[in-house]
């Protein structure tokens, strides 16, 4: 039997709240900031646009917990002190409130929402809300999946790396291997590879500070586009993987198979040679 959210978050007067549903915003995923950086977070919560969405006392706070849709995770409730105009700086004045931080980042929520609206009228929709899980701590990201299973978008391997997250560093630090970096924008390919001293954490490293890892075509379209070009339209997969002791010319070959099967050379793809 469905546990109601309210049971959990007892607010007293719904119609105080706005119920804000944080979702990519074509260009992060708001988990993925959540996690990585509180103060940007909130940021996510002061933006006022030009409707004035969130026009209440507080703001309810859900993130689209996008590894299982149709589920949200309580990103905290947030006092509105006080309101720009949208025109000179669209933002509010907002608190941090305390009322059950004990929660944030560990209830997960179901709640299925009816169309693309991001603010809601808390007294409209707490009853269609309920409890999914509660996590032991607060959502650090998503564990390792195994090395078979690593097809992500950039901006999720981005919090994995800039959290530095154990479990994925300890897999990816000490294994060679050939990976595929695709451009969902236009279908282009990127096929590289990690040998020598350096590890798959570490070669994909370079590309989450740059975007480009030094590849000359991606560099090129960083420079010009920015690193939220990567956020918007990279997505990175692992190919094969082999134990740090594996010759470098066996790298170099699975590389170049990569290359002609996935016909990522030049002019279809990112790769030169």
């Amino acid at each position: 039997m469905p546990l109601p959210l309210s049971l959990l978050l007892p607010v007293t007067d719904p119609t105080a709240y706005k119920v804000h549903l944080a979702g990519w915003n074509g260009i992060k995923q708001p988990l993925d900031v959540f996690i990585s950086d509180r103060v940007e977070w909130d940021g996510w919560n002061s933006w006022r646009s030009d409707k004035d969405q969130f026009n209440r006392d507080y703001i309810l706070s859900l993130i689209d917990f996008y590894p299982q849709p149709g589920v949200w995770l309580f990103g905290g409730i947030y006092r509105v002190l006080g309101r720009s105009p949208a025109s000179r700086q669209h933002s509010y004045v907002i608190e941090r409130s305390a009322d059950f931080t004990d929660l944030v980042g560990r209830l997960k929520i179901d709640f299925a929402r009816t169309g693309r609206a991001r603010s809601l009228r808390l007294e409209n929709h707490i009853e269609k809300m309920n409890v999914a899980e509660l996590l032991r701590e607060p959502y650090s990201g998503e564990q390792f999946p195994g090395y078979e299973n690593i097809n992500h978008d950039f901006t999720t391997l981005e919090t994995v790396f800039r959290t530095h997250r154990p479990d994925w560093k300890a897999a990816l630090a000490n294994i060679k291997g050939v990976y595929l970096i695709s451009d969902k924008s236009n279908g282009r390919k990127y096929v590289g590879s990690a040998y020598g001293g350096t590890g798959i954490w570490s070669r994909w490293s370079s590309y989450i500070d740059t975007g480009h890892g030094g590849n000359k075509d991606l560099a090129k379209l960083i420079d010009h586009e920015g690193l939220d070009y990567a956020r918007a339209n990279f997505r990175i997969t692992l190919l094969e993987y082999r134990p740090a002791k594996t010759d470098d010319t066996a790298i170099i070959e699975r590389e170049c198979f990569w290359k002609e099967a996935l016909l990522s050379r030049s002019p279809h793809g990112y790769n030169r040679n």
